[in-house]
């Protein structure tokens, strides 16, 4: 059953600089530098937009006439300002995102270039990209880890289905959970080599998107090329490790590679990525007791104090990724484009376990019996499909409209692993389990349209629908190493379901004075879940199954309209004040309604009853910018009703005493974060080339009620209280700061650090242990770059992640200090 992968690859800070430095050295903008920032674009024409309608224009002609021969070179037309591959210099990150402005999206937004993360990141995978970016966090254990969630200033590592994340017109965040494992978004579909610009909007504002933009929406954009293009990189990145019992070395070796061109009508782009990594330990396995007639215990407590000693590492993986993309652009008409992309993403990854613990009767290696060890050692083989179509118009006139439709579906996604261990010594247990997503799939579809009446007015709407299906049955096996894709037949946990979406949008974008702009909308969305079924067993500790329970889920629906409403305000050319207010509904996932399975050794308990979460979000934007840079202060306040929270907590078998990672999963009646964030950018400061960037972000986060908490203090077993309690996974500091200097076109150095506050995982925030596996520990990281251009197509690339070699818990051990090598060439 298990088959080979079907493809193969080749091996307040510095901030204050840039806010208050004198006016002729920042070289504030002129009068012939105004920035449009509050600007109704239709049916005015954009250089950029121009630009690209001459091309196509010429392009049609062309084809209408082929005979008509060479236009004189008198009368040819100017060349067109088409984008460049390299996706733009620091500058072109500071003006609005071509989404922004399609639209007349009220966030606020923050960008990156492909020439600035080629120059100032460390980039060995796609959500490296954002790791400077203001208030930013993407939980990234190792290098191509697929369960890397995107946090964001209100919202933690726990929340991957509060924030969007699109690869051009392909939704890859998995909205079908909100959890840091299996609905994870999908970033290895993205080479690294694609990408043009990353632009990050804060908040649930815009009726252009569902209620899972409560966090914010990152829209990764590809180089769509004009002319010929290709680039190889091979990067490779090397980690020491120590900690606990285990000490080694592990290496990571990529190579990415893109190529495209315009020929005619028709233009292409290609990507391919290959990773092989080797990763520390990505969990521990703990006790709660030294084990009897054994040495090599790591005495040691759990986050809440209590008891859970470290006999060995849980997953010690070693992943085998394959990635291809393809995208086709077709000019249909001058101003009408049609699209579509094809993703296949290819993951082959295997653990082995590694033990601390000797026996004391034969002086060798031993799982003392340990079933937690079994969960850990696995093989997983996963390839998945996406696809995506569009068709736009872009004419600037009166009407425009934007028709798009994606799928994504897990073609093969198994994960074999042994039922338990061996009485003694290292082995495993002959039979085992098949831990099966493939099924699972889900479609999105969008048709969208703008009229613009006026030069100061413009109307957008849409209608959207999603369906979101998963499967996820576990069984049983004889042999777990070898069998059939269903083992006996016998099934030890299944979890399935459905949901759908429906919603209708409208947004106004009124310009009430030249320097005043209000925006309303509205978004109505209705939602259904259908088709829950949950059965699960009990066994004996050899894996026999001793009873079984099946249920049938009740079917769920909800209806509810989110009014959204921004005022924007133009003092002068160099300042602008925006306040934005949003009302957004975030509906249960499939997998928190019927997700009940063990994968990796944590143990997960859906709930079918969830009520969607109610978020009403507000904020307020004082920004100053200048040609090259721009500060801005956000003072922001979001209350959360029947907030769905999950958290995770160490379980003790009272029969093996073996500790299994618990996750439960409910509503929270309400739950209140406010406060300020403030994030600069500046290019020149003090000297040309010196850029400063960075940002501070405070949250005061609380628990104001939740009538159905029953817990106890884990020391105590006391009841106790979560009102007034910090919300779980949101730290009340985060802070950036970094400073990259560009001598010249050859060169670029770049130092950056990164700071998060501390964080609880608990409802009761009885998590106070810090450093220990299982705690979200703060900590300070330092990260540093240089880039080399040698020649106009070759470029080196040295850095060091965790430079001080910071060792700290996210739940997960996060890396330490990484040694980065990178060589590309630009054909």
């Amino acid at each position: 059953m298990y088959r080979k992968s079907i493809f193969w690859g080749a091996s307040s800070i510095a901030i204050g600089i840039a806010s208050f430095a004198s006016p002729d050295v920042v070289l504030a903008q002129t009068a012939t530098q105004t920035l449009p920032s509050v600007v109704i674009e239709a049916p005015k024409q954009t250089a950029n937009r121009a630009a690209k309608r001459q091309r196509q224009r010429n392009a049609a002609m062309k084809r209408v006439a082929p005979n008509r021969g060479t236009v004189p070179p008198a009368e040819q037309p100017a060349p067109a300002a088409s984008a460049s591959i390299d996706g733009g210099g620091v500058n072109a990150s500071y003006g609005t995102p071509p989404v922004v402005a399609r639209y007349q999206l009220p966030q606020e937004s923050y960008s990156i270039t492909a020439k600035q993360i080629d120059e100032t990141i460390n980039l060995k995978d796609p959500e490296d990209a954002v790791k400077y970016m203001p208030s930013l966090f993407v939980r990234k254990r190792n290098d191509g880890d697929n369960q890397a969630v995107l946090a964001t200033r209100n919202w933690g590592l726990n929340s991957s289905a509060r924030t969007l994340i699109y690869y051009d017109d392909l939704l890859i965040s998995a909205l079908i959970g909100n959890n840091n494992s299996g609905a994870s978004p999908h970033w290895n579909l993205v080479s690294p080599e694609a990408i043009k610009r990353i632009d990050f909007l804060d908040g649930p504002f815009a009726a252009a998107y569902p209620g899972n933009s409560i966090g914010g929406v990152l829209l990764i954009t590809s180089k769509m090329p004009d002319k010929p293009f290709a680039v190889a990189k091979e990067t490779v990145s090397v980690m020491p490790w120590n900690q606990y019992g285990t000490k080694d070395t592990y290496v990571t070796s990529q190579t990415s590679a893109a190529a495209g061109n315009r020929n005619g009508a028709l233009s292409w782009l290609v990507t391919a990525n290959y990773l092989d990594s080797y990763q520390q330990p990505l969990t521990y396995t703990t006790n709660g007791s030294i084990p009897a007639r054994t040495t090599g215990t790591f005495p040691a407590l759990n986050k809440q104090g209590l008891v859970a000693d470290v006999v060995g590492t849980g997953a010690l993986a070693h992943s085998q990724q394959t990635s291809g993309n393809v995208r086709l652009v077709y000019d249909l008409t001058p101003t009408v484009e049609g699209t579509y992309s094809l993703g296949v993403w290819n993951n082959v990854q295997t653990s082995n376990p590694q033990t601390y613990l000797t026996s004391t009767a034969t002086g060798q290696p031993t799982f003392a019996g340990i079933s937690g060890f079994a969960s850990s050692k696995y093989t997983w083989d996963q390839t998945h499909l996406s696809n995506a179509i569009s068709l736009k118009s872009d004419t600037g006139g009166v009407f425009d409209f934007d028709l798009s439709a994606s799928s994504y579906n897990y073609l093969q996604d198994i994960l074999l692993n042994p039922f338990t261990v061996a009485a003694t010594g290292v082995g495993y247990s002959l039979n085992g389990k098949i831990t099966r997503n493939d099924g699972t799939n889900w479609q999105n579809a969008d048709a969208k349209g703008i009229w613009r009446p006026s030069e100061s007015q413009e109307i957008s709407f849409g209608i959207h629908g999603d369906r979101y299906r998963f499967e996820n049955p576990v069984y049983a096996s004889a042999v777990w190493t070898s069998t059939s894709s269903t083992g006996t037949g016998a099934l030890y946990s299944n979890g399935e379901g459905e949901t759908r979406t429906g919603a209708l949008w409208l947004q106004d974008a009124w310009k009430i004075e030249p320097n005043l702009k209000l925006t309303l909308g509205g978004r109505l969305e209705t939602w259904r879940a259908l088709d829950g079924f949950n059965l699960n067993t009990t066994t004996s500790t050899t894996g026999a199954i001793t009873s079984t329970a099946a249920i049938n889920q009740p079917e769920l629906q909800s209806t509810n309209f989110s009014p959204k409403a921004s005022l924007s305000y133009d003092p002068n050319k160099d300042w602008n004040i925006t306040a934005n207010f949003g009302e957004a509904y975030r509906y249960p996932t499939v997998t928190e309604l019927y997700q009940n399975v063990s994968v990796g050794g944590v143990a997960t308990f859906a709930n079918p009853n969830l009520t969607p979460e109610q978020d009403i979000n507000g904020e307020l934007n004082v920004e100053r910018h200048w040609s090259d840079g721009r500060i801005r202060l956000t003072l922001f306040d979001e209350r959360t009703n029947n907030a769905i929270i999950s958290q995770t907590n160490l379980v003790t078998n009272p029969v093996t005493g073996a500790q299994v990672p618990t996750t439960t999963i409910g509503n929270v009646a309400a739950i209140r974060m406010q406060g300020v964030e403030l994030a600069a950018d500046k290019n020149n400061v003090l000297i040309n080339g010196l850029q400063v960037f960075g940002s501070v972000t405070y949250v005061d986060s609380r628990i104001l009620s939740d009538p159905t908490w029953a817990g106890t203090n884990p020391l105590t077993s006391l009841p106790d209280t979560v009102v007034g309690k910090r919300v779980p996974y949101v730290p009340d500091w985060r802070a950036r700061v970094g400073v990259t200097y560009r001598p010249n076109d050859s060169w670029a150095y770049t130092v950056a650090a990164r700071y998060s506050g501390k964080q609880y995982s608990t409802l009761d925030n009885t998590d106070i242990i810090s450093h220990v596996y299982g705690a979200f520990d703060n900590y300070v990281v330092v990260d540093m770059k240089v880039h080399y251009n040698a020649t106009r197509n070759f470029s080196f690339d040295f850095g060091i992640d965790n430079l001080f070699n910071e060792q700290y818990f996210l739940f997960h051990p996060f890396p330490g200090r990484t040694y980065v090598l990178a060589a590309k060439y630009t054909f």
